[in-house]
Order: structure tokens, then sequence, then C-alpha cells
């Protein structure tokens, strides 16, 4: 809609959209959710790359928290678990559902969209174990990020990685 000139402001008259502007439109649109996806990629990943990276987060909030640099001033052991479901059921599950509506990403937006799903379930049944580990690590100087990645416990089941 587009006001006319010369008009109130309230009255509005249907402008046609041309094909390009049209696909311009839907182009910026994928573009928008692929910025989107890009910073939390993670979380639509497997289980251990979003346990790496959601664990290698926690230690940097945790630090900025310690050395009195978070902007809530609050730990953020205290609500990670239910901010990660929060973070899972509003932002990342949604985002993968448009990714794969507007059907250019392929089969990949099926595996983001179910790896989201897959997380989020299994965040939901074992986030509280592991904030509470992750918490122990970082107060105790051994933060995930020291130590080499092939070597540390995550606790993962394997299922979706072979053993070395």
């Amino acid at each position: 809609y587009k006001t006319s000139p010369g008009r109130q402001a309230n009255s509005t008259e249907v402008v046609e959209e041309s094909p390009q502007m049209i696909l311009n439109r839907k182009a910026t649109i994928v573009i928008e959710h692929m910025i989107q996806a890009s910073d939390v990629a993670h979380t639509m990943q497997h289980w251990h790359v979003y346990r790496k990276w959601n664990t290698r987060l926690f230690e940097e909030m945790h630090r900025a928290y310690q050395q009195g640099r978070s902007s809530s001033g609050k730990n953020p052991a205290d609500t990670w678990y239910q901010g990660e479901l929060d973070f899972f059921d509003f932002y990342i599950i949604p985002l993968a559902q448009k990714m794969k509506e507007c059907q250019v990403f392929g089969v990949t937006a099926d595996q983001y969209l179910d790896y989201a799903k897959a997380n989020r379930d299994e965040w939901h049944n074992r986030g509280l174990e592991i904030v509470a580990q992750m918490k122990m690590n970082v107060e105790n100087n051994r933060p995930f990020s020291s130590m080499d990645d092939n070597n540390y416990d995550l606790n993962d089941d394997g299922d979706d990685v072979e053993d070395a």
C-alpha cells in the first residue's frame, strides 16, 4: 500500500508490484534468514557441535559475570537452562521453519529443522545436568575451551559420530 500524494495520511491505494520487485523482496527475505541463521548455526547442527559452542558461550558469559562485566549482573548459570529452551522455542525453531518454508535451501532446511528440534529435546532432557557441569568446570578453572576438543567428555551418546 502506498499513500497517495495530496491525500490525507490515512488514504491508501493498492500499488501493483512488478515481477522484479516481488523477486527482490523474496531474495531480501532469504538473505535475512541466512544472516540470522549464520549467527546461531550451531543450534541447527549435530548435538556435539551445539554443545561445543553452547559451552564456549556459557564460559564467555560466566567469565564476564565473574569479572563484573555482565550487562545483567546475574550469574548466567541461574537462567541458562530455561534460556536455551526459550531460545529454541521462540527463535531457533521458528527460524528453521521459515528457512524450510521459503523452499530455497532444499533438504538442508529439513536437516536444520530436525537438528533444532532434536537439540531442543536433548537440552530439555539433559540441560540441567549440563549447566551444573559447565558451572563446576568454570568455577574450578577447567573451561572447555582450554581442553583438547577430542578429549573433552561432553557426555555425548555418540549416535551421530563414529568413535575414533
